[in-house]
């Protein structure tokens, strides 16, 4: 019996030993593919997302009518081409409350456009107009834009003080990197218009990124029970157990729960992307890296 477990042990550790730099092929091609996609979507709209209004100035109705969203949104685009509609549903029973019209026209223009297609006039009891100026609102999003810049920042230079070498360091970052590009470029390929609270959920995949990440590095360079790849497959094990529990937090959020406003569910649905991206880019990604790293030291 014992023969048996420790022939299993050494053909696992054949396993990885023979594969674990091939690992870093695929995310290392997906994450390539992503920037790519970011560059030239960027040079197509001059900015790396889709922002609603309350990031690039607009007007914004919250309307409330009988009419069918995707009709009223598909009159309403051959005079306003970026218009947006969206329904807002009770919690309780999922029936739709209100629909919420976006567009960076001027505020009387949209409202007469809405007012042509439904029939009647628009009135502080049937609706109710927000604008939001585009120098404002491009002030706003600079500054949240600045915010996560400076959160990455501050995370890189913790994890290097942390580690003290560069290579594992370089790995951490690297995936966390990874874990904010692989989402943002997935919802400007799903064509989502971001608001606030969805850039703020890139700030939370940063911490969600780091804390397994770290656990990885900590437990293979600082901690000497056991192999490397044991002080690695138990990493995973507690890191996808981490990972796993958020994603029953947040994507049940999303598919299942009906009624919750949207931009919660830009919330849930970046850190779900996220989550997976996640994955990838520790599992895969870094742990190869930091395998490679401890044969070059000669760890056992």
């Amino acid at each position: 019996m014992e023969n048996q477990i420790q022939t299993g042990d050494v053909e696992k550790k054949e396993w990885y030993d023979k594969w674990y730099k091939l690992m870093l092929i695929p995310p290392v091609i997906l994450l390539l593919i992503c920037c790519v996609y970011l560059f030239i979507f960027y040079g197509k709209n001059g900015d790396i997302m889709y922002r609603d209004a309350s990031l690039s100035g607009g007007t914004t109705i919250t309307l409330n009518t009988d009419i069918d969203l995707k009709t009223l949104e598909s009159q309403l685009k051959t005079s306003f081409p970026d218009v947006v509609v969206r329904e807002i549903s009770d919690l309780s029973n999922g029936k739709r409350i209100a629909l919420i019209i976006e567009s960076s026209t001027q505020p009387n223009d949209l409202k007469d456009g809405i007012e042509k297609i439904l029939g009647y006039k628009l009135n502080e009891m049937n609706s109710s107009i927000e604008f939001t100026g585009p120098t404002l609102s491009q002030n706003f999003y600079k500054q949240l834009m600045i915010a996560i810049a400076i959160s990455f920042i501050l995370m890189s230079i913790v994890v290097f003080f942390l580690f003290k070498t560069f290579i594992p360091s370089i790995a951490v970052i690297f995936a966390a990197f990874g874990d904010i590009v692989m989402p943002l470029a997935l919802v400007d390929l799903l064509g989502i218009r971001l608001s606030a609270p969805g850039i703020a959920a890139f700030l939370m995949l940063i911490g969600y990124s780091v804390d397994t990440d770290i656990l990885l590095t900590t437990r293979v360079l600082k901690k000497h029970e056991g192999s490397v790849n044991n002080r690695i497959y138990g990493s995973f094990k507690t890191g996808m157990f981490m990972t796993i529990t958020a994603l029953i937090a947040v994507l049940p959020a999303f598919f299942v729960v009906t009624g919750i406003p949207d931009s919660f569910k830009q919330i849930y649905l970046i850190l779900g992307i996220g989550l997976f991206a996640d994955i990838i880019n520790t599992w895969l990604t870094n742990a190869s890296i930091i395998k490679w790293y401890a044969d070059k030291k000669g760890m056992q």
